[in-house]
Protein backbone atom coordinates (compact mmCIF):
# COMPACT_ATOMS: atom_id res chain seq x y z
CA UNK A 1 0.00 0.00 0.00
CA UNK A 2 1.86 3.23 -1.27
CA UNK A 3 2.05 5.99 1.49
CA UNK A 4 1.53 9.97 1.07
CA UNK A 5 5.11 11.45 2.09
CA UNK A 6 3.36 14.62 3.03
CA UNK A 7 4.67 15.72 6.27
CA UNK A 8 1.62 17.92 6.78
CA UNK A 9 -1.22 16.01 5.91
CA UNK A 10 -0.64 12.45 7.60
CA UNK A 11 -2.71 10.85 4.84
CA UNK A 12 -3.25 6.84 3.92
CA UNK A 13 -3.42 6.20 0.15
CA UNK A 14 -5.18 3.23 -0.85
CA UNK A 15 -5.29 1.53 -4.31
CA UNK A 16 -8.58 0.08 -4.27
CA UNK A 17 -9.11 -1.64 -7.78
CA UNK A 18 -7.39 0.99 -9.72
CA UNK A 19 -9.07 3.94 -7.82
CA UNK A 20 -6.99 5.55 -4.97
CA UNK A 21 -8.73 6.72 -1.72
CA UNK A 22 -6.99 8.95 0.28
CA UNK A 23 -8.04 8.11 4.20
CA UNK A 24 -7.05 10.39 7.15
CA UNK A 25 -5.51 10.02 9.91
CA UNK A 26 -5.86 10.33 13.02
CA UNK A 27 -2.86 11.41 15.56
CA UNK A 28 -2.80 12.07 19.56
CA UNK A 29 -0.06 13.56 22.07
CA UNK A 30 -0.14 11.78 25.17
CA UNK A 31 1.52 13.96 27.45
CA UNK A 32 2.65 13.50 31.58
CA UNK A 33 3.14 9.69 30.77
CA UNK A 34 4.96 8.63 33.67
CA UNK A 35 8.33 6.97 33.21
CA UNK A 36 7.48 3.74 34.73
CA UNK A 37 4.80 3.08 31.94
CA UNK A 38 7.01 4.42 29.19
CA UNK A 39 9.07 1.78 30.21
CA UNK A 40 6.69 -1.13 30.85
CA UNK A 41 4.75 -0.08 27.25
CA UNK A 42 8.63 -0.31 25.73
CA UNK A 43 8.89 -3.44 27.10
CA UNK A 44 5.35 -5.09 26.27
CA UNK A 45 6.02 -3.72 22.76
CA UNK A 46 9.44 -5.18 22.05
CA UNK A 47 7.93 -8.37 23.62
CA UNK A 48 5.48 -8.38 21.03
CA UNK A 49 7.51 -7.47 18.25
CA UNK A 50 5.97 -4.03 17.84
CA UNK A 51 7.01 -0.34 17.91
CA UNK A 52 5.16 1.27 20.69
CA UNK A 53 3.56 3.64 18.74
CA UNK A 54 1.93 0.11 17.19
CA UNK A 55 1.60 -0.83 20.77
CA UNK A 56 -0.43 1.77 21.78
CA UNK A 57 -2.19 1.37 18.87
CA UNK A 58 -3.25 -1.99 19.28
CA UNK A 59 -3.74 -1.16 23.00
CA UNK A 60 -6.33 1.44 22.26
CA UNK A 61 -8.08 -0.76 19.32
CA UNK A 62 -8.10 -3.57 21.46
CA UNK A 63 -10.25 -0.96 24.71
CA UNK A 64 -12.11 0.62 22.45
CA UNK A 65 -13.63 -2.20 19.90
CA UNK A 66 -13.94 -4.99 23.03
CA UNK A 67 -17.68 -4.25 22.73
CA UNK A 68 -20.74 -2.07 23.58
CA UNK A 69 -20.54 -0.11 27.22
CA UNK A 70 -23.25 -1.69 29.62
CA UNK A 71 -26.53 0.14 28.78
CA UNK A 72 -26.10 0.73 32.61
CA UNK A 73 -23.69 2.00 35.25
CA UNK A 74 -23.31 0.39 38.38
CA UNK A 75 -25.29 2.14 41.06
CA UNK A 76 -27.76 0.95 38.48
CA UNK A 77 -27.00 -2.64 38.65
CA UNK A 78 -26.58 -2.83 42.53
CA UNK A 79 -30.01 -0.99 43.23
CA UNK A 80 -31.63 -3.50 40.59
CA UNK A 81 -29.87 -6.16 42.41
CA UNK A 82 -31.34 -5.06 45.98
CA UNK A 83 -34.89 -3.75 45.07
CA UNK A 84 -36.08 -7.07 45.55
CA UNK A 85 -34.99 -7.02 49.61
CA UNK A 86 -37.24 -3.60 49.90
CA UNK A 87 -35.98 -0.39 51.23
CA UNK A 88 -34.09 -0.23 54.20
CA UNK A 89 -34.92 2.94 56.41
CA UNK A 90 -31.37 3.59 58.53
CA UNK A 91 -31.73 6.11 61.84
CA UNK A 92 -29.45 8.95 61.57
CA UNK A 93 -27.31 9.88 64.41
CA UNK A 94 -28.27 12.91 66.33
CA UNK A 95 -26.35 15.92 65.16
CA UNK A 96 -23.70 17.34 68.09
CA UNK A 97 -22.67 20.81 68.42
CA UNK A 98 -19.15 21.22 67.10
CA UNK A 99 -16.51 21.09 69.59
CA UNK A 100 -13.94 23.97 69.88
CA UNK A 101 -10.94 22.95 67.89
CA UNK A 102 -7.28 22.72 69.68
CA UNK A 103 -5.53 25.16 70.50
CA UNK A 104 -1.51 24.92 69.48
CA UNK A 105 0.62 27.83 71.58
Amino acid sequence: MPHCTCLQCKHTVECNAGQLEVMAMASITIRNLDDEVRTHLRVRAASNGRSMEEEVRMILREAVLQGPLPEKGLGTAIHELFKPFGCVELELPRREPMREPPVFD
